[in-house]
């Protein structure tokens, strides 16, 4: 709420929060005497739909106009309920669409950068929960309106998890996994997939810190002239390589975005100022939108649309500093 107000000026009477609990099973919490929450486990997938369903359908018949912002869901009902409501009434996820939508904005200023077409990228999502699905579900929705379809936008993404590989010989994929299950070995390596699959982009959503190893930068730099590496997990141990790490193992050459703020990176007597890609360049002007049309859905063409608004506002000088997505200063007017 306070984002809302301080980034995009919507007026706090216009915003209301609600903290929905669902229980816990985590048993230090639930011996915890200062623990605020309900002290009961988690409510099974079928009970929280059926509240879930209750609270959308009590909103729309109090505030018809009301636009709905799930957040911090776990990411399988993060996934399942979006897919559910998204069509139906105003609503969005922005720990899906909303980093979805950065993500673009950093990939579009990126490519200008690397010099590479958005149609001819082969993108490795280091990470299959909500975050991924999201990013994933953004880019292929991006391409199908640059007229490419959508099969051969999915095409473009593979997956990896904790698991390995996202593949059809995998029985443990949720429904929105299943759509990335291209064919190709089974592997559990990183490494193998990078040099299998030969991916321009390696973007992290992991929360495992430390996974883009030496070995895996230097295999996206041999692979390609300015790789593309986004390491978005946070905080900062969670992140799958630092700046430092992803500048010095390439020698200079990949272009980077993390999801916390690192320090700029000197090397061979320049600066490499390292992006952050974080969901407050984008959700708050998606309420503004929504709030000054008063619309009755949020569609992903609304976030590409505001990805490439922010796009734009990244000037030529910070692209030829390795800044992806860092807005350029305006007036206060």
């Amino acid at each position: 709420m306070q984002l809302y107000t301080v980034c995009a000026a919507i007026p706090p009477d216009g915003l209301l929060p609600l903290l929905l609990d669902s229980g816990t099973e985590n048993k230090g919490l639930l011996a915890d005497p200062l623990y605020l929450g309900l002290r009961h486990k988690r409510a099974s997938t079928k009970d929280l739909d059926s509240f879930v369903d209750e609270f959308v359908v009590a909103v729309q018949e109090l505030y018809p106009k009301c636009c709905i912002h799930f957040e911090d869901w776990k990411g399988t009902d993060a996934v399942r309920l979006l897919a559910k409501y998204k069509d139906k009434v105003c609503c969005y996820n922005d720990d899906i669409q909303g980093t979805g939508s950065v993500i673009l904005a950093v990939l579009y200023n990126a490519l200008k950068i690397s010099k590479g077409h958005f149609k001819d990228q082969r993108i490795l999502m280091f990470g299959a929960g909500s975050a991924g699905l999201g990013i994933s579900d953004m880019i292929v929705s991006a391409l199908k309106l640059e007229g490419v379809s959508e099969e051969a936008a999915r095409n473009q993404i593979s997956l990896f998890d904790v698991k390995g590989l996202i593949e059809p010989s995998r029985t443990d994929l949720e429904p929105g996994q299943k759509l990335y299950a291209h064919k190709h070995a089974p592997t559990k390596s990183l490494l193998d997939a990078i040099n299998s699959i030969k991916p321009t982009i390696l973007i992290g959503t992991s929360t495992v810190g430390k996974t883009f190893t030496k070995e895996v930068v230097e295999a996206m730099t041999k692979l390609n002239p300015r790789p593309v590496i986004f390491a978005l997990s946070n905080p900062t141990e969670h992140a799958e390589c630092t700046a430092e790490e992803a500048y010095n193992w390439s020698g200079g050459k990949a272009v980077y975005a993390a999801g916390v703020q690192f320090p700029p990176v000197k090397l061979g007597g320049k600066a490499y100022l390292p992006t952050q890609a974080n969901n407050v360049y984008i959700f708050p002007s998606i309420c503004l939108a929504v709030y000054a049309t008063e619309s009755k859905r949020v569609p992903d063409e609304l976030f590409i649309a505001a990805a490439k608004a922010l796009g734009d506002q990244v000037s030529t000088i910070n692209w030829t500093r390795d800044c992806c997505c860092r807005p350029k200063k305006t007036s206060s007017r």
